[in-house]
């Protein structure tokens, strides 16, 4: 596997967890947040939200920035738009996929039909 498909591997991995999402949705709506923050609008502990919050990083989705004793989080918007554009292709080949998917199912079922005919004509 090459360190490109690795990446979006683990990108995809990261952004599988529905909390990765949540916690990246209160991100984007304040900008940036402590995990104690993000932890009071989340029904998890803000340990759990540390442990988001390392694997957001790791991903390169957010990025955390000490002030004082707290560690400020926010997301990367350049890493973001990339997730995004990658998760738009991939959703682009899927429907490429799915139509193909289609086509051959439509073209089984016609060619079903058409030899039910040919032998209703025979009897």
């Amino acid at each position: 596997m090459s360190a490109v498909a690795a990446e979006i591997d683990e990108l995809w991995s990261a952004v599988a967890d529905p909390t990765r999402r949540r916690v990246v949705d209160v991100l984007l709506d304040r900008g940036e947040a402590t995990a104690t923050t993000v932890a009071g609008e989340l029904p998890v502990t803000r340990q759990a939200v540390a442990k988001h919050l390392a694997v957001l990083n790791r991903v390169g989705l957010v990025e955390g920035r000490r002030r004082g004793r707290e560690v400020r989080y926010a997301i990367r918007p350049r890493r973001l738009d990339t997730a995004t554009r990658s998760m738009t292709q991939l959703a682009a080949e899927w429907d490429a996929r799915l139509s193909s998917i289609k086509r051959i199912a439509e073209s089984v079922a016609r060619e079903q039909q058409e030899e039910h005919r040919r032998k209703d004509r025979k009897r």
